[in-house]
C-alpha cells in the first residue's frame, strides 16, 4: 500500500450521486484504514441526487466554484473555504449555481462505499 497519491495519476469515476469523483486516498489503495479523501466535481448548472449514507459521517470543503447545498431540511449558499459537516443518516446534494465547476473536498469516515450510498 502506497502512502501518498499524484492527482495526474488519478482517474475519475462517477459516484451513486452523479458526480465525477477522484478518489485522492482510499483503504483499498493507500495506507490508511478509517476514512476516505476525494474531490468531487459538479459541472455548471448540475445537480447531484439527492442521497444519504446509513454509516459514513462526511466533511465537504469547497475549493472552487459556488453552488446551492441541501443537507436535510437545510438549503444553503456554499462558496470557496465553505465546509459543511454531514451526519450519517443525513440528506444530502448540492447544486453548482455558477458558472464555473464547483470542487469539492470530501473526506468520509469511515471510507466512501457506493454499499452506503442510498439515491432517494
Amino acid at each position: 500500500m502506497t502512502q501518498r497519491s499524484a492527482y495526474r495519476e488519478i482517474a475519475p469515476y462517477i459516484t451513486k450521486d452523479g458526480s465525477q469523483i477522484r478518489e485522492l486516498l482510499h483503504p483499498e489503495q493507500h495506507a490508511i484504514r478509517q476514512q476516505s479523501l476525494a474531490e468531487a466535481i459538479v459541472p455548471p448548472g448540475a445537480t447531484t441526487l439527492l442521497h444519504r449514507h446509513a454509516v459514513t459521517e462526511e466533511i465537504y470543503h469547497v475549493t472552487q466554484g459556488s453552488g446551492e447545498m441541501t443537507l436535510g431540511d437545510e438549503k444553503f449558499a456554499i462558496a470557496v473555504g465553505d465546509s459543511i459537516a454531514i451526519a450519517p443518516g443525513t440528506p444530502h446534494c448540492v447544486s453548482n449555481t455558477g458558472s464555473t465547476a464547483l470542487h469539492i473536498l470530501c473526506c468520509c469516515a469511515p471510507a466512501y462505499s457506493h454499499a452506503d450510498t442510498e439515491l432517494l
